[in-house]
Formats: structure tokens, sequence, C-alpha cells
């Protein structure tokens, strides 16, 4: 009796393609998902609420299979402009895709001027969340097509360099519904302003004015703000103690501030501030104050909810640990970087109360010791990120301890530690959720060790190897076998690396941030190995790879579609290489090509002329800026490139 079998696809009705759809988190995963079939394609395309557009020619065709989106990202996509704009409304059916669309983010689209946002602010009607941030471009007219959108909540105009007070106040006047906007480096704005601001924007929850001119009379403003619960003034060098005393009494519902770099801030305002808001959860006073008073210490004893100090660069004492840990008992977060007076005694009584503390920051706290660590890892135990950069008492001990007591451990800073060595890795290695480690200038470590962090770390997603003169092709075969998921590697100055290495790192196929410099045993056939099998590399460093030639350009220019950022200062690249390279690397934005000595005039004005649509910033020596063509440089200006002489 024959059987006929029935199709899978048969019995799966839309809704369970749907629910396993959604289980699907990795974009890897999404990929291979929609290329099985054409109906797990189309189910891809109806449940798709994100789309991060890489490549604007696609830019069309996506728009018209997912039409159900809820946050469209352009911010990696060169070229969006005017006409880029009045193509898709056009030819693409912008009710469509536009119709549900709640966030866009054009952060950079520096191509993008005042129509064609006004048509497409126009377009998308229920716009909630919108970034133009480092539009430098940008100014009053723009701002004036934003404050279309009338339901807007969320708006980062970062960099907006161009846009002052009377763009500012479009914006508040039409988007009454503000309850985030971020104005950092937006040097224009003035108090006028800001003052608009605060009389329209009542429902304004978080603002930025980092590095802005903020007066006290500013702050005077915005204490009026009722429901403003996150405030960032970093680098702020006017805002003083006056200022804070007037958020003293205002703010009621404030959380959350940010005075790091304000030089003219200390304890005495910060304290005012704390007294009139003992509910602050994040505090944020790095490299703004130098030492703290008794009374700044006194009312620490008032904040029962804070989660996190952020006090880097700052004088303390074994007092504050002792006041902290004894009143800030839901602390996650500590910054101490560049402290002094960090002491052994006073971790441990910062510790020994605050056992929730998942973030340590003790860059440069050279006073340092294995005992202070083993009191974390034995009192910290969901411990996830510690820095330790340049506290080069620590030695293998601590990474045992680590290894032993914080299995959730997943960032450890370890740069310029000299007492890491082998053993020490071996140790840590136990830690097997780890997914950033950095050993850069750790002089002791070789490929013994990276094999232990190899064999049992396998989550690793960024690795830092700096000046790590002790690594070579044996530890990054057992990389590339044990950790597939690497996506960020350091291997600068690391100069036993050869060929051989090269080779093996074309097997981390998800690597795309990767940093080369001066490994002056790789060759072009090298390059080739790596870049043949290696597709998502966005950022390379290929500076004083002197050895490298046209062979592994030609490779890079092929392959290496995804570049976004490269670096071939002192490459001896020629000028078809070089022509090859930045024609047809069409993601490219930033390039340094610097000190080329085999590339004449003619062949950086061909290769500018190549890119000169996309690119966003470029380095050459400052000699060339008289040689190469006018009409090139004025393409490029006019495109919004910013050009970096040497």
């Amino acid at each position: 009796m024959s059987t006929q079998s029935t199709p899978i696809l048969s019995v799966l009705t839309e809704d369970l393609l749907i629910r396993v759809n959604e289980k699907l988190v990795q974009d890897s995963d999404r990929k291979i998902w929609r290329l099985i079939c054409k109906e797990f394609h189309r189910v891809d395309s109806i449940t798709r609420k994100t789309l991060r557009v890489l490549h604007v020619e696609f830019l069309l065709t996506l728009l018209k299979n997912y039409t159900n989106l809820h946050t469209l990202d352009l911010s990696v996509c060169p070229c969006i402009e005017d006409g880029t704009i009045t193509l898709l409304l056009h030819r693409v059916g912008h009710s469509m895709w536009a119709r549900n669309l709640k966030v866009l983010n054009l952060s950079r689209a520096n191509g993008l001027k005042f129509s064609g946002l006004e048509m497409l602010v126009g377009a998308c009607k229920g716009l909630e969340s919108v970034d133009v941030s480092y539009c430098c471009g940008f100014g009053d007219r723009e701002a004036a097509a934003i404050s279309g959108c009338g339901g807007l909540k969320e708006l980062r105009m970062d960099k907006c360099l161009g846009v002052s007070d009377v763009g500012l106040a479009k914006i508040v006047v039409g988007c009454g519904r503000l309850e985030m906007l971020s104005l950092k480096w937006c040097m224009e704005i003035s108090y006028l302003g800001v003052e608009l601001l605060c009389k329209k924007c009542l429902e304004l929850k978080f603002l930025d004015v980092s590095y802005l001119k903020v007066t006290s009379d500013w702050l005077r403003s915005i204490a009026a703000l009722s429901k403003l619960e996150d405030l960032a003034m970093v680098g702020c060098p006017l805002v003083n103690d006056v200022g804070l005393q007037f958020l003293e009494n205002g703010c009621p519902l404030l959380q959350k501030i940010d005075v790091s770099r304000c030089d003219c801030v200390s304890s005495s305002g910060l304290t005012a501030l704390i007294r009139g808001h003992n509910g602050l959860l994040q505090i944020d006073a790095g490299y703004a104050i130098a030492e703290f008073s008794g009374n700044f210490v006194e009312c620490m004893q008032e904040l029962k909810n804070l989660n996190a100090i952020i006090i880097d660069g700052a004088r303390v004492s074994d007092t504050i640990f002792q006041t902290i840990s004894s009143n800030c008992k839901s602390l996650i977060e500590i910054g101490l970087s560049k402290c002094t007076g960090v002491t052994n005694m006073g971790i441990m009584q910062l510790v020994s109360g605050c056992v929730n503390l998942k973030t340590i920051n003790l860059t440069c706290c050279r006073s340092i010791t294995d005992a202070a660590i083993s009191a974390i890892a034995d009192s910290c135990r969901n411990l996830l990120r510690l820095k330790l950069e340049s506290c080069n008492m620590v030695t293998e001990k601590s990474l045992g301890h680590l290894g032993l007591h914080c299995a959730l451990l997943e960032e450890l800073d370890l740069t310029d530690c000299f007492g890491v060595n082998d053993r020490g890795l071996e140790r840590l290695s136990r830690c097997s959720r780890l997914l950033c480690l950095k050993l850069g200038l750790c002089t002791n470590i070789s490929d013994t060790g990276l094999f232990y962090i190899a064999s049992n770390c396998s989550q690793l997603h960024e690795l830092d190897l700096y000046r790590c003169m002790g690594i070579g092709d044996d530890g990054l075969a057992a990389l590339s076998s044990g950790c597939k998921k690497l996506r960020k590697l350091n291997l600068s100055y690391c100069f036993e690396v050869t060929d051989k290495g090269m080779k093996s790192l074309g097997y981390l196929e998800e690597l795309s941030d990767l940093e080369l410099r001066a490994l002056d045993k790789i060759t072009g056939a090298g390059l080739a190995a790596l870049v043949t099998r290696c597709k998502r590399l966005a950022y390379l460093d290929l500076k004083y790879c002197t050895r490298v030639d046209d062979t592994g350009f030609w490779a890079l220019a092929y392959y290496s579609r995804n570049l976004r950022q490269i670096n071939l200062s002192y490459c001896s690249i020629t000028d078809m290489a070089l022509c090859m390279l930045m024609g047809n690397l069409t993601r490219l934005q930033d390039a340094d090509l610097v000190q080329l000595t085999n590339v004449t005039v003619q062949g950086f004005d061909l290769a500018l002329r190549a890119c000169c649509v996309r690119i966003k910033k470029v380095k050459l020596v400052a000699a060339l800026g008289s040689l190469i063509s006018s009409e090139v440089l004025g393409i490029l200006h006019a495109r919004g490139c910013r050009i970096r002489w040497d």
C-alpha cells in the first residue's frame, strides 16, 4: 500500500509561520529564513517592523516589499538626497510603506534638504521619532519641515550646526507633544530658543543641551519643566553652582543628571541638586568635580534609590565609599576612572554593601591590587562589566577569582595590565559568557593564553590585542575555530602575524571591524585570503601595512562591498588600485589616504571623482590641497564631505 507524503508547508498556517518568524532574533537567521522559499519570504515581508538600509540602490525594492514598517533607518545609506525622496514617493506607493512608519533615522543624511524632508514628513503622517543628528548642513528651513510632524515625541538634532532659535521655535510650536529632545552641539541655539521650548513643550521628559552655552538663565527656565526626568549638560563651560541651585526647587520628577566635564560645577552645586531630588537614580559628574565636601557626603545618605554614579577624575576617600555602601544599596554602576585616593580598603567597603553592582570602572586606579578585585568577585556575583585599564598591580590571582565567582561577566578591560599572563587567561576563560575582552599592551600573553580564551569563550564579539607582540598565527587559528561570533578584532602591531593568520581570520565570517596596523609580514595574498570570506567587513585599518600590494587591494575592491571606513595611509597602493577601490566600494564614507607615495596627483583626482557623491570624510596630505582639481574639491564640499588635511 503506497502512501503519499504531505508537504510540510500545507500543514503550517500563516499564523504558525508568523510565530516561528518572530522567534528569529539574529539577522543571519532571518536572512536564511526568507531565502528558503517564497512563502517564508512573504511571511518575513508582512511581519518585518524594522528596516536598516545599507545600499541606496535597493531602497525602492525594499520599501515595495516591506509595507508594514514601524522603523526605517537610513543612517548608513549614502546618497540620500531630495531626488531620492522624490523617486520613492512617486515610484513606490507611499501610502503603503509610509502609513505605519513611526521611527525615522536620517542621521548623517547631509544630502537631504528642505524640499526632500518636507515631502518625507508629509508622506509619513504618523511619525513619532526622528533622528537628523550630524546633518551638519541642516538649518532653520529644514527645522521648519520637521515641525510638520505634529505627533512627534522624540527628536534628535545633534550637531545640526545651522539650526538657530528661529528653527527651534518652529519645532516647539509645531511639535508641542515632544517628550525627548537632543540639541547637542547645536551651537546657534541660545537662551531665547530654550525659554520658548520650556514654555511650549510641557511634556518634555528628556533634554540634552550638551556643549551649548548653558547659563543660569537657561536652568531657571528648564527648572519649570515639571515632567523632566533626564537632563544632560555635558561639557557646558558656563554651567555653575548657581544654575544647579535653580534646579534644586524645580523639575520635581528629575531622575538623571549629567554634568560631566562642566568645569565650573563644584560639590556644593551638586549638593543643592541632591537636596531637592533625593529620588535621583543616576548622577554623572565625571571630570567635573575635583573633590567632594563633607556636605556632599552627608547628602548622599538620602540617595536610597541611586543606581548609578560616575565621578571620574575626582579625589575620593574611604569615607565616601563607606557612605555609598551603607546607603546606596540599589547601586548597579559606579565610575571611578582616573580617581585619586581609590584604595583596596575603599573598594572593599564599597562592595560589602553594594552587592548588586553590575558595572565598575577602575581605569587608571593604579593602587588597586588583587585584594580589591578578589573582594569585587566575592561580593558582586552579578557583575557584567569591569574596567581595569592600567591597573598594573592586578595579576593572575585576580583573574582566577573573576573566573571562579563572576560567571555572568560580559565585558572586561585589562588594557596595559602588565600582570596579566597566559595562566591568568586560562583561569579567566571560565567566564564563558564574555562578549568583550580588551588585552591591549598586555605584553606577557601569547598564543597559549589566546587558546584558552578561544576554547571556552565562544560568545566573544570583541577582542583587543593591540601591541600584544606574543600573539601570532597559531593564536589566530584558535580564534577562528572557537570564536565564530567575533565581530571586532584589533591586531595592530602584533608583528608575528603573517598571511597564514590572515587565512585563519577568513573563517570569522561575522567579522565587521578589523585593525591590522603595521603588520609588516602580511602581503597582498594574505589580504585577498581574508576578504574573500569576510564579506561583512565595515571598518578596516591597514595603515603601515607596506607589503600589501595591488593584488590585495584588487580583492578588497571586489569582495568588500560593505566597507564604510578604511585607513590606507602609508600603504603601497597604486593609482589604478586606488581608483578601483574608491569606485567599487559604494558604501565607503570615510577614508584615510595619507602618504600614499605610489599614487600620483592624477590618481588622487580620479579616485576622489569616483567616490565624490557619497564620501563623507577623507584625510589627505596637506600638500595635495593646491594640486587636486578645484572642481573635485568643490564637488566634495558641496556634497558635505569633510576633508582633513594632514
